[in-house]
C-alpha cells in the first residue's frame, strides 16, 4: 500500500490533505475536551503520537481516497462514451472500411467488430484468444483492425509495416508474427515481416508512403472523437468498449449488434 502510495503523486497529495483534515478535526475535538488547552503544538503532538499508534487511520483515509478518485474516473468515462456513441452513425461507414487486407473473418459478416490495437499493448495480446474464438464460431462476423500506435516510437513503427502488410494482403500473417513476440523491436517487426513473407523492398517504401501516414493519423483523430483513452479499444454496431475483452464480451457485444 505505502509502495503504492509514494508512486502516485495524486494519491500522496490526498494524504497530506486528508492527514491536515484529520489534525485540524482532533484539535478541535481536543480543544473542546480539555479546558484551557489552547497551545497548538500539544495537540500536535498528541495527534502525532495517534497517528503513529495507529496507522492504519492514514491508510483507511488514502483507501477512501483512492476508491472515490477511481469511482470519479469511471463515471467520467462513462459519460464520455455516451457522448463519443451518438458520433457512431457518422463514423461507421469509414470506421468499418479497412485499410487494404487489414482484417479478418466473412467479408459479407452481418456484424463488424473493429478493433483499434497497439502491438506494444500487453492487454492487445491478451485479447487475441478471444478474436480467434469468436471467429471460429460465429462465420458471420468481420473484424477490421484500426492501427493505433500509442506505446512509443517502436508501436508507430510496427503500425507502420502492418499497413505495408495490408497492402500486400499478408496482414494477418504479420499480426500474429509480431503480437507472438515479445514486443515491436527493430528485430521483431522484421523477423516478423520476413516470417510473413513480405516483399521488404516493397514494404520499405509502404511504410513512409503518405497513404500509411494518413491511416495512422485518421486512426488517431477517430480515438480522440471516440474517447479513447488507450488500447485495445473496440467498436462494435453502435457501442464503444474499452480495455481488454474475453470471448463472452466480445460474443455477447456481437450478439446485442445483431438484434439491433
Amino acid at each position: 500500500m505505502i509502495e503504492r502510495l509514494l508512486r502516485s503523486p495524486l494519491a500522496l497529495a490526498g494524504a497530506f490533505v486528508l492527514c491536515a483534515l484529520l489534525g485540524a478535526g482532533m484539535f478541535a475535538g481536543i480543544q473542546a475536551l480539555i479546558p484551557g488547552m489552547g497551545a497548538r503544538g500539544g495537540v500536535e503532538r498528541v495527534v502525532h503520537d495517534y497517528v503513529l499508534a495507529h496507522p492504519e487511520v492514514l491508510l483507511e483515509s488514502v483507501e477512501r481516497y483512492n476508491r472515490k478518485q477511481s469511482a470519479n474516473a469511471e463515471k467520467a468515462q462513462a459519460e464520455a462514451a455516451a457522448a463519443a456513441e451518438k458520433t457512431l452513425p457518422a463514423e461507421r461507414p469509414k470506421l468499418e472500411t479497412p485499410y487494404a487486407g487489414a482484417w479478418a473473418g466473412n467479408p459479407r459478416g452481418d456484424v463488424t467488430l473493429v478493433a483499434f490495437m497497439d502491438y506494444a499493448c500487453g492487454y492487445c495480446r491478451a485479447s487475441l484468444p478471444a478474436i480467434t474464438e469468436l471467429l471460429k464460431r460465429d462465420p458471420n462476423v468481420r473484424v477490421v483492425y484500426r492501427e493505433y500506435p500509442v506505446l512509443g516510437p517502436d508501436s508507430l513503427v510496427a503500425a507502420r509495416w502492418a499497413l505495408a502488410a495490408a497492402e500486400q494482403d499478408k496482414f494477418p500473417a504479420f499480426h500474429d508474427a509480431l503480437f507472438a513476440t515479445d514486443g515491436p523491436s527493430a528485430d521483431n517487426i522484421e523477423a516478423a515481416a520476413q516470417k510473413a513473407g513480405l516483399d521488404m523492398a516493397r514494404a520499405r517504401q509502404a511504410i513512409a508512403s503518405k497513404a500509411v501516414e494518413g491511416e495512422i493519423l485518421a486512426n488517431h483523430k477517430f480515438g480522440q472523437k471516440l474517447a479513447m483513452t488507450g488500447t485495445p479499444s473496440w467498436v462494435v454496431g453502435g457501442r464503444l468498449l474499452y480495455g481488454m475483452r474475453d470471448y463472452d464480451g466480445l460474443a455477447a457485444a456481437v450478439a446485442e449488434a445483431r438484434k439491433k
